[in-house]
């Protein structure tokens, strides 16, 4: 499969954000408000065009969670892009919900594709453990949790997940696709203002994968579990009950990673590839 754009064509990538509250995640879908849905309807109206536009993003997003450096892409004709292009920014200010924004519209470079060029998604998921809750001016995306974190014994649980594993313990599962992925930070930090503050980056992720590490982990950090239990679930690879799937409005979408411009190409090919870990069968 390629990245080249059909002749005729122009790439253009699109930096937004989100707050997720009142979106069913970001696929569009019939009867229910997405932001991919807000999206897409937005461009096609301030553009003019006749048949819709077809965004693809680099994660897909669950119902609840928010972003903030969300990457996408679309491919326009170039007679569009070339009248559009200088007032798509402000244009969008204007029709878009509150709740979405987009800020930044640039043509893509060669073989540029906002989800399978990225090298790296970095999210942070923020909890906080204060007696009297979390400030109501950040309930949207804070996570209240009840008991005192640990977050030196969080931090030490954490280093057993690190590098490529197989992560069926923490993704629900999805038919054909792979639950191998490379997580390459997993750190906990608790700022001056008290919240605690996950940040989590990998190659990529799999469906409820984030919110699964950041539950086993608080029942480290709370004293529930010990430091190698989240290892062990881990090293079982099947899903353990005792992981919660934590709520995700504490869940954001931090910034997406895409190596130079003379790699994007290759980064798109092999992203593509269905991934084994060394010494495992193939599959198909």
């Amino acid at each position: 499969m390629s990245d080249e754009v059909e002749p005729g064509f122009v790439r253009v990538r699109l930096d937004l954000s989100y707050d997720g509250k009142e979106f069913s995640g970001w696929a569009k879908q019939t009867a229910r408000r997405t932001v991919q849905g807000e999206l897409e309807s937005a461009l096609q109206t301030v553009m003019r065009l006749a048949e819709p536009v077809d965004l693809t993003v680099a994660g897909r997003t669950d119902a609840g969670v928010h972003a903030r450096g969300q990457v996408a892409h679309l491919d326009l004709p170039e007679e569009v892009w070339a009248e559009h292009a200088d007032k798509l920014l402000r244009r969008l200010a204007g029709r878009l919900p509150h709740d979405v924004r987009v800020w930044k519209v640039a043509e893509a470079p060669a073989g540029f594709n906002a989800r399978f060029s990225a090298i790296w998604r970095r999210y942070a998921y923020r909890v906080g453990d204060q007696k009297g809750g979390v400030d109501p001016l950040r309930r949207g995306h804070v996570l209240w949790h009840d008991w005192t974190l640990d977050v030196d014994a969080m931090n030490e649980a954490s280093k057993a997940l690190l590098g490529e594993h197989d992560f069926a313990a923490y993704c629900k599962k999805r038919e054909g696709a792979t639950t191998i992925r490379t997580l390459q930070q997993l750190s906990w930090e608790r700022a001056e203002d008290g919240i605690v503050t996950a940040t989590v980056r990998a190659d990529a992720f799999c469906h409820n994968m984030v919110r699964s590490l950041v539950g086993a982990l608080l029942h480290v950090g709370d004293g529930h579990r010990p430091v190698e239990w989240p290892g062990k679930v881990l090293a079982a690879g099947v899903r353990d009950s005792s992981v919660h799937v934590v709520r995700p409005h504490g869940l954001t979408l931090e910034e997406v990673g895409y190596p130079a411009d003379d790699q994007l190409a290759e980064r798109s090919r092999q992203a593509r590839n269905v991934r084994t870990l060394p010494g495992a069968a193939g599959c198909c």
